[in-house]
């Protein structure tokens, strides 16, 4: 057998659903005085599995603290069955895990879960995701008058964003704090939580409609900084300026924004 052809069996090995070896396979390795083949491969197979879910643990430690150890053991141990690791870096390996929950249980039991497994997720990517140019106020002081109508920003390229229907965020907190799990369920009104990077640190927030509203029209739709204070105008009236510099402030204070070239 070939180097090749035996590292494609060993793969095969580890991927099966169960640890009993090939026969074929077998035969080409050599047992020792105290562990024979198939137990040893058995150990292998098995230790894969708990590597990845092991894995899955650290990504999704909020999911594990809702269900106990044996009822994420079951999820993931079927997740990875579904879903085998294909990427060369186990930091992708729970990138459809939320996805896999909605597949594998019914939509009751789904819904609340799924949403906090792509909470979760978003740490992950925000962590990992690239620091962009993100404005200090230092900067926004450097600026003329005749610069803010026409500013524009995005976002920087760590922030997420996820829309709750469920107060996922405070099932995440309990988690972190190791205080009792409160119970699911929905909020009266859908909220946009940001998760995001700044300063080697990653943090998280959810905004209220009206903040909401304001920071998605200038980086979603391309508002300008006039066209904020505009729109703002319908329910500040004349405050609508200093309501917008004083959301602007936060989002910069935060790491959120980096100028939008004109």
């Amino acid at each position: 057998m070939r180097l090749t052809d035996w590292q494609l069996a060993f793969e095969q090995h580890l991927l099966a659903p169960t640890p009993d070896a090939d026969s074929g396979f077998a035969a080409t390795l050599l047992g020792g005085p105290t562990l024979d083949v198939d137990t040893g491969l058995a150990i292998y197979h098995n230790a894969y599995i708990a590597r990845l879910q092991d894995v899955l643990r650290h990504d999704f430690s909020a999911i594990l603290y809702w269900l106990g150890d044996d009822e994420f053991a079951a999820l993931t141990h079927a997740y990875v069955r579904r879903y085998p690791s294909a990427h060369f870096s186990l930091r992708w390996l729970g990138e459809r895990f939320a996805t896999f929950i909605h597949e594998h249980l019914v939509a009751e039991q789904s819904m609340a879960l799924a949403e906090l497994a792509q909470l979760e997720w978003a740490f992950t990517l925000a962590f990992d995701a690239p620091q962009g140019e993100p404005l200090a106020l230092s900067d926004m002081a450097l600026l003329q008058p005749e610069d803010w109508p026409g500013l524009q920003f995005a976002l920087t390229p760590s922030v997420q964003q996820r829309l709750c229907h469920f107060n996922s965020v405070a099932l995440w907190r309990a988690s972190k704090d190791g205080v009792d799990f409160p119970g699911s369920h929905s909020l009266e009104l859908p909220q946009i939580c940001l998760v995001w990077r700044h300063q080697n640190g990653c943090h998280y927030r959810s905004l209220e409609p009206a903040e909401a509203f304001a920071l998605m029209g200038m980086v979603t739709t391309g508002w300008t900084f006039a066209e904020l204070c505009e729109q703002l105008a319908v329910t500040y009236a004349e405050g609508a300026p200093l309501q917008a510099v004083t959301w602007l402030k936060q989002w910069v204070q935060d790491g959120l924004l980096e100028r939008r070239a004109p």
